[in-house]
């Protein structure tokens, strides 16, 4: 049985992947691949070669370190063990290419691809908790934004979900309606209260139900109504003691950007 180890200071899988890709091009050979992760020392990476690495064989690796690497290169040459360098020439081409020094830091693709999935997460959370069409688990929320209709709660939760990470929730204010009570149990630090200007939000809401030929009522285009919606909302923000953004005539990218300066703030 001819054995493929893939060895890695970080998981393996890149090299993992290469070698299963590669000995799918031989389909008479009898064949077996060994990952080996988290190599991380030159005295771990002597142990396997003189224990755990047999002939015959081959090495399929992903080191970053260079005193590892070179180890490796040793070792292998004394047990006559024909080793395979995934990434090194390639880093070394880009490391020549671009005159920088690559971080050579271990586990840097799995730490992307996480950051991928806690925003596809975050994003899902925000679908789910849209609107405050679900209370459950609203504890859980990294930011809850409030405000009456059109100031923004939704596009700016999915904004903080896609480009942040943020699991964020939002949930309407309306005129003479209580909050859920669960609300005044959270920390007031998560909870961002949506104002704007009656003139822009009357604007805002015209446009709304003009594209959208809805028949909404008249109340809400009418300006006394939104200035006492708006009134009814910094009371209830006041209550809570929350923070408030002003979203008037400002994009998407810009609140977003004031929400995370405001939850940094309060971090530090």
């Amino acid at each position: 049985m001819f054995t493929v180890y893939t060895l890695s200071d970080s998981s393996g899988e890149t090299a993992e992947m290469v070698a299963k890709s590669a000995i799918s091009q031989f389909e008479s050979v009898s064949s077996e691949i060994k990952r080996l992760p988290k190599v991380s020392s030159i005295e771990q990476l002597k142990e396997l070669l003189k224990r755990e690495i047999h002939s015959p064989c081959i090495v399929i690796y992903t080191l970053v370190q260079p005193g590892v690497r070179q180890a490796l290169i040793e070792e292998s040459q004394k047990y006559s063990i024909p080793i395979y360098d995934v990434l090194g020439g390639l880093v070394g081409k880009l490391e020549n290419m671009f005159h920088a020094q690559p971080l050579r830091e271990p586990g840097l693709r799995l730490k992307i691809d996480q950051a991928y999935f806690n925003r596809m997460d975050a994003i899902h959370y925000a679908i789910k908790y849209d609107d405050g069409q679900n209370l459950n688990g609203i504890a859980h929320a990294d930011i809850i934004l409030l405000g009456i209709s059109r100031t923004g709660k939704t596009p700016s939760s999915m904004y903080l979900a896609q480009h942040y990470g943020l699991r964020a929730a939002n949930i309407p204010v309306v005129l003479g309606v209580e909050l859920p009570k669960i609300l005044y149990e959270i920390d007031p630090h998560k909870i961002i209260g949506f104002i704007c200007d009656p003139l822009v939000l009357q604007s805002l809401r015209s446009t709304r139900a003009s594209s959208l030929q809805m028949d909404y009522s008249l109340d809400y285009c009418d300006f006394n109504q939104i200035s006492q919606e708006l009134d009814y909302a910094k009371k209830i923000y006041k209550d809570l003691k929350c923070e408030v953004v002003d979203m008037t005539n400002r994009a998407v990218e810009e609140i977003a950007a004031e929400i995370i300066s405001k939850l940094q703030l309060v971090k530090k």
